[in-house]
């Protein structure tokens, strides 16, 4: 069965809408078809997604934590989560109010993905952080083309892959079908899409091309993606 997760980026405990990685852009979510609240436990409650990716933006930023509003939502649906973990005490705490625990190229190293994997096996997703198709990382093991990183992620024991284009996110700007079946068949894990998914033509054009799941956010506010597709 093909995955729609249901994204929901959490920043001073409201559910904000991303554009683009440009987090100073982020404004809570309105005009929303589902809720019209941005209160994320009420928008969960609305869209009872059957798996949702939070973000959690504040410890993203050393800002503080969502912590606990987060392990309210992970007792209502399975989650995947990310507080942009940068050691595996990060790695630890995630672990305890997440199904699966997120791991992004921007902020982690090789060696700490190589170690949560070993340590929490078929519990950790590797976000490849991309902007313009350039893996974004600050470890030069990392440094290289998404679909080396992708092969070579093959040898260790994750749950899935995510080709996330931060530049897309937000955008409805479509997807690029021939870059995402490559990745799709590179990889002996599940691939998930983030980033720029318009409608359902993009759900069954991704599933088309042996994509396993997608991450979606505002097609389902603007009613693009009706919910039951989400439950």
């Amino acid at each position: 069965m093909f995955r729609i997760i249901f994204v929901l980026d959490i920043l001073n405990g409201n559910a904000v809408h991303a554009v683009k990685g440009e987090r100073a852009k982020y404004r809570p979510v309105k005009d929303s078809v589902v809720c019209g609240s941005s209160a994320p436990v009420d928008i969960i409650t609305a869209v009872m997604p059957r798996e949702a990716y939070i973000a959690d933006l504040d410890y993203l930023q050393h800002l503080g934590d969502n912590f606990g509003l987060i392990g309210k939502i992970s007792e209502m649906t399975k989650t995947m989560v990310d507080i942009g973990p940068e050691n595996m005490n990060d790695v630890e705490k995630c672990g305890r109010i997440a199904d699966t625990v997120i791991i992004g190229t921007e902020t982690a190293s090789f060696d700490m993905i190589v170690a949560a994997a070993e340590r929490y096996p078929g519990r950790i997703n590797v976000s490849i952080d991309m902007k313009n198709g350039v893996v974004l990382t600050k470890d030069r093991k990392l440094e290289m083309k998404p679909g080396k990183l992708v092969k070579k992620l093959n040898e260790y024991n994750i749950k899935d892959i995510i080709i996330l284009e931060l530049g897309k996110v937000g955008t409805s700007a479509g997807i690029d079908a021939d870059f995402l079946q490559e990745m799709a068949g590179l990889s002996n894990h599940s691939i998930l899409v983030g980033g720029g998914i318009r409608d359902m033509d993009d759900i069954y054009a991704l599933e088309k091309i042996g994509v396993s799941g997608t991450l979606v956010a505002t097609a389902v506010h603007n009613g693009k993606i009706p919910v039951e597709f989400i439950h």
